[in-house]
This record gives structure tokens, C-alpha cells and sequence, in this order.
């Protein structure tokens, strides 16, 4: 699976979706919502709503259609859909029957001023007192830094303790870890957490948030006044601190929430004024599908020789290339890995794919290696997939068990009822034993006592 999809789950038009008419139009109600939602709308439904924004207006679907290229009907449908979908459209009668699309009145208020401006202030003005324990913008970053990264620390097997059983659980719930036993124990990371590693940050804060408004959603609270409260930070300075004054007791939870997260700083719990990260800006940017990784920022070397060199002092980086290579010996900016049958075989036992490690070689590369064709060396990358292809060969598959046959014609009998219905897993007319699925080991149950019986 290419890192450049979207991992399999939700995304923010597909959880809107989901939401009722009446708390969608209550989200509708800030303006800083609409443009959040607005951002993330393809760029063909982008030029619908800007065209019909100042009139109120029933517009005619042909009309519509005429506004978008020959050959994008299918785009125009599926646009059509989504809004009407996300309550932004709905769908009138015109006279003679014709269909016509009526913007929300609602998302067309916002929307506009969210543009245009007005309304009312966003925040709160801030207190003319001075804060004493003002932060830069470089505390800020490497603040958000270091609380991030102990998330991604814990899904790559070290620094559990500093991870709280509430993050723990959201993990799982969105399929990045798997945990055998009690939450926290014996976890091991999935092929979708694996995936998770592969994008930007900014598109891992993306994917994480979303299950976080789910679970928020699913326990009955009020998620439009969580989903308002992001949508207006994502709109503040970076280095600017915000009064906590006005905020609802769960926005107040929340706001603890994203302090661990590292998407606001706040010096203590119980202080006044709140500190907004790039984690949190960028939210609503409409860059989280970037994953594209700089070329300063690469650090991996991989030689035909299996080694694989990291030119990085981040503990990270290296724990993510343990999960897949094995680690040699380390040096203060560099660490050597060997990728072995054995160290591929175990990523592989925890749902990471061939096309994931060579995916991750291939981001992560320093510049060097990028002036090759192929980056990654054609020895290496047919190695991986060999190894993964060893391990494929055999599958497991639960059954019933039939033998003792009376006789061959017996054991025949069985064998062709079964695969005639579909379930026969496996036979072996030499010593006369039939393998069906659980599923099928009823029916073929009945259909032998009725041979019996004959």
C-alpha cells in the first residue's frame, strides 16, 4: 500500500456526514467551522459555492453543470452529492420539474463572514496584564515537538509510561496498535500504524484528531463545541497567547487533551491563558495530505550490502528503522542497521509490508542516495519483497476434520458435496480425509448422515 493514501477510516466530510442535520447546522453557526469545512472541499466544489455565495437564489442544476468542464460530469455529480451530504446544498423542485440546489442559508452566513468579516470576535480580548511566563515561537515548536513524538514513541515500542491510557486507547481504536491482553501490554504496531509513521505531521494530527471527535461523538458530549473550539484556534497566531475565560467545561477537557497532544501549551493546568502550536494552526490548513519529506530532511543510506546507515540523532527515526532492520551499534549522529531475513520476517509479523519499509527507505533517503534511479537498490527491493513472499506461502485456515471413510467412493462423495457448496478447505483422497469450514461443517454434517441413512 503506497504511503500516499489515506488510511483506511474516516475523514472530516465522511464524520460530518455522520453527524445529525440539527448539529450540523449548530456547527454552521461559527463562522470559523465554515471556512475550516470549506478548505477541505475539492476545488470544483470550491467554485460552486463561490458562485451562488451572495445570491440567495435557486440555481437550476444545468446551470450548474455548465459551470464545470465537458468531461467532469462524473466530478459534478459526486460534488453535488457531498454538499447536499454535508448540508451545505439542498436539492428544490422548479417549476416545469425541473431540480434546482438552495445554498444553506446558515453556511452561506458564515461562510461569508468568515470572507468578508463581522460577527462576533472569535476570541476574547486578552487581558491587558503582561504574562510573566511568556513563550517564543521556538519554545512553542520544540514544545509541540516533544509531546507529538511521544506518541509516535509509543507506537514503536518505548516510552509507554509517558503515554496516558486515554491515548493509549484512541490508538487503538483507530487501528494503529494492536494490544494482546491489558491496554498497554505486550502492544505491537500495525501496518496502518506503520503508515501512520509514513505521513507529515501535520497529516498524523490530521488522522488522529478525526478519531478523537469520533470518540467524542460516540459518549454523547457535545462535539460542536469541541469541533468549534480547534476550527477557531487553527485560525490564531503562533506566539500569541489566548484567555481560557468564556471556555465551557468541555472545551476546558479538551483543552487538557490537546496539552498532551502538544497542540497548546499551557504552563499549568489551572492557568489563565493558553498558548496555540503549529500543531494546531495547521490543522485546518488543507496541507494534511502532504507526505512529502524535504530532501534536508532525509538520513537514510541503504547499500546493496543489506546495511542500512541513519545519519540522525533522533531517537525516533532509529526506533522506527529498529522495527524493520536489525541495529548494529550506534554513534552520537549516526546509527548502523543490517536488514536480515529475520528482522524483516518479525515487521512482517506485525502487519508492516514489504511496500511500507521500501516505501519508508525511499522518504527518508538522504540526499545522496536520491541522485540514484532507483533510490532504493533494485537488489534490496526485490530482497524485501522475496521475504515476504517466503512468508505468504503458507496460510492457515480453521476446519472440521472428516476421515474414516467406509469406503473411497464414500470419501468421493463428501469431497465433491463439499465443493459443490464451496466449503471444502482440503482433501487428500490417498488417506481419505476431507477438511471443510466451520461455517459448512453443518450442512455437510446433514448431508452425510443422510448418505448414511441410504
Amino acid at each position: 500500500m503506497e504511503a500516499t493514501q489515506r488510511l483506511q477510516g474516516i475523514d472530516l466530510h465522511g464524520f460530518l456526514q455522520s453527524l445529525s442535520a440539527d448539529t450540523l447546522d449548530r456547527l454552521y453557526a461559527h463562522p470559523a467551522a465554515c471556512i475550516a469545512v470549506f478548505r477541505e472541499l475539492p476545488a470544483l466544489d470550491k467554485h460552486y459555492i463561490m458562485r451562488v455565495l451572495f445570491s440567495e437564489q435557486v440555481v437550476p442544476e444545468k446551470l450548474i453543470l455548465s459551470w464545470c468542464k465537458p468531461g467532469q460530469k462524473s466530478s459534478h455529480e459526486q460534488g453535488v452529492e457531498r454538499l447536499r451530504r454535508l448540508r451545505i446544498w439542498f436539492l428544490e423542485e422548479l417549476a416545469g420539474g425541473h431540480k434546482g440546489l438552495r445554498l444553506s442559508s446558515i453556511f452561506r452566513e458564515g461562510l461569508r463572514t468568515a470572507l468578508c468579516g463581522g460577527g462576533k470576535a472569535w476570541f476574547k480580548p486578552v487581558p491587558p496584564a503582561t504574562d510573566k511566563h511568556t513563550r517564543d515561537i521556538a519554545f512553542l515548536d520544540s514544545y509541540a515537538k516533544e509531546r507529538w513524538e511521544i506518541i509516535l514513541h509509543f507506537l514503536v515500542g518505548s516510552n509507554v509510561s509517558d503515554v496516558s491510557r486515554k491515548v493509549m486507547d484512541l490508538l487503538q481504536r483507530a487501528g494503529l496498535y494492536a494490544c494482546s491482553g491489558e491496554l498497554g501490554s505486550a502492544a505491537s504496531i500495525t501496518a496502518a500504524g506503520f503508515q501512520f509513521l509514513l505521513m507529515d505531521t501535520t497529516a498524523q494530527v490530521w488522522y488522529f484528531m478525526l478519531y478523537y471527535f469520533k470518540t467524542i461523538e460516540s459518549m454523547g458530549k457535545d462535539v460542536v463545541e469541541i469541533l468549534t473550539l480547534l476550527f477557531t484556534i487553527s485560525f490564531s497566531c503562533l506566539g500569541k497567547d489566548y484567555p481560557t475565560d468564556g471556555l465551557s467545561p468541555l472545551q476546558m477537557e479538551f483543552l487538557q487533551d490537546m496539552r498532551e497532544y502538544g497542540l497548546v501549551y499551557q504552563r499549568k493546568q489551572k492557568s489563565k491563558r493558553y498558548y496555540p502550536t503549529r500543531l494546531a494552526i495547521n490543522f485546518s490548513s488543507g496541507l494534511h495530505q502532504s507526505t512529502q519529506v524535504p530532501e534536508s530532511e532525509g538520513f537514510l543510506v541503504v547499500e546493496t550490502n543489506y546495511r542500512v546507515y541513519a545519519y540522525t540523532d533522533s531517537a525516533l527515526h532509529i526506533a522506527i528503522v529498529a522495527l524493520f532492520a536489525d541495529l548494529q551499534y550506534r554513534l552520537p549522529s549516526m546509527a548502523v542497521g543490517l536488514l536480515t531475513r529475520e528482522s524483516v520476517h518479525d515487521a512482517l509479523g506485525n502487519g508492516i509490508t514489504a511496500e511500507q519499509i521500501l516505501q519508508f527507505m525511499k522518504m527518508y533517503s538522504h540526499r545522496q542516495m536520491r541522485k540514484n534511479n532507483p533510490i532504493v537498490p533494485p537488489t534490496i527491493s526485490d530482497q524485501v519483497r522475496l521475504w515476504q513472499l517466503e512468508r505468504d506461502r503458507l496460510r492457515s485456515s480453521e476446519g472440521v476434520l472428516y476421515n474414516q471413510f467406509a469406503s473411497a467412493s464414500e470419501f468421493q462423495v463428501i469431497r465433491d458435496y463439499a465443493s459443490e457448496i464451496g466449503v471444502l478447505v482440503y482433501s487428500n483422497p490417498a488417506k481419505r480425509c476431507v477438511v471443510v469450514t466451520n461455517a459448512g461443517h453443518k450442512d455437510v454434517r446433514a448431508f452425510w448422515k443422510q448418505q448414511k441413512q441410504k
